[in-house]
């Protein structure tokens, strides 16, 4: 082989050489190109996923309302945020960043996915605890009303009772009589007002020694009183009487009469007589004085 064949072999070889060293290289690059592209979709679905997790522990915290679980879900939503913002600023060569920013998101999805499971065992809880109240409240209301059903019924039967056990002046008379004690025909005549009446049988009615307390009441409705004249009580307030008189009351119809001695003027007219007893207005007679 001469001498020339040599340098042409040689120049061949080494074009072949220069050839491949060329095309290795570009080889690398695309590949490196690839990968970076790669990389580059990779972060971005990454930073895609980091966000939706970060709106998923936004969205939880609306339906929580244990205070607790709020500030433990509040901190796992920093950390998603704080680790994407790493992700933004993380190049897209570093892959061994990227794949551990990867996996701390499947980490935070399962810490998601448990908080979740939390959240809704805990709204299963309140929705029992709100319709357990809710039954509570209906059986307080429930028994509230019977109470004041019973109480109702009570107070009747209090009242019906009371009523019952009340006495009654009947055949009230009022005869105005002379000095001699005869019927007086003339009001200026008038020396005494003879008050009689009957206490009506009752069973009911407590027995004992009771006073009766009868006022005289003008046309004027002004009363006849005593400079004496002392007071009971009536319905919350003392009034003034005209008579009074003390009886053994047994239960069992009695006859009572009671006396006034005229010592004032009379004028003509319709006066009336009021009884009571057990602070209850028990009868009423109205009468008139003619001149």
């Amino acid at each position: 082989m001469t001498r020339k064949a040599l340098v042409i072999m040689a120049v061949i070889a080494g074009v072949a050489l220069v050839c491949g060293l060329v095309y290795y290289v570009r080889q690398k690059e695309r590949q490196i190109a690839d990968m970076s592209e790669l990389f580059t979709l990779e972060k971005e679905s990454l930073l895609d996923e980091y966000a939706e997790l970060s709106l998923q522990y936004e969205g939880e915290q609306f339906s929580i309302g244990n205070d607790s679980l709020a500030t433990l879900l509040t901190a796992e939503k920093m950390k998603v945020q704080r680790l994407m913002e790493e992700l933004r600023t993380v190049k897209t060569t570093n892959a061994r960043r990227i794949s551990e920013l990867k996996k701390e998101l499947e980490t935070l999805r399962k810490i998601m996915t448990h908080y979740v499971n939390q959240i809704d065992s805990l709204n299963s809880e309140n929705q029992q605890l709100k319709k357990e109240n809710r039954q509570v409240v209906q059986r307080y209301n429930q028994a509230r009303s019977t109470a004041a059903q019973l109480t109702r019924e009570k107070e009747k039967l209090t009242e019906r009772v009371s009523l019952a056990s009340r006495l009654e002046a009947t055949a009230i008379q009022v005869r105005p009589v002379n000095a001699r004690g005869r019927d007086a025909k003339k009001i200026s005549k008038i020396a005494q007002l003879v008050l009689s009446f009957h206490v009506a049988k009752n069973i009911t009615a407590p027995v004992g020694e009771k006073a009766f307390y009868v006022r005289l009441m003008r046309p004027d409705d002004d009363l006849l009183k005593k400079p004496d004249s002392r007071t009971f009580a009536f319905e919350g307030r003392d009034i003034t009487y005209s008579m009074m008189k003390n009886i053994e009351y047994e239960g069992e119809e009695v006859a009572v009469t009671m006396y006034w001695d005229v010592e004032e003027y009379l004028s003509p007219g319709t006066y009336r007589a009021d009884i009571f007893a057990d602070g209850n207005l028990i009868g009423r007679k109205a009468f008139t004085l003619e001149k």
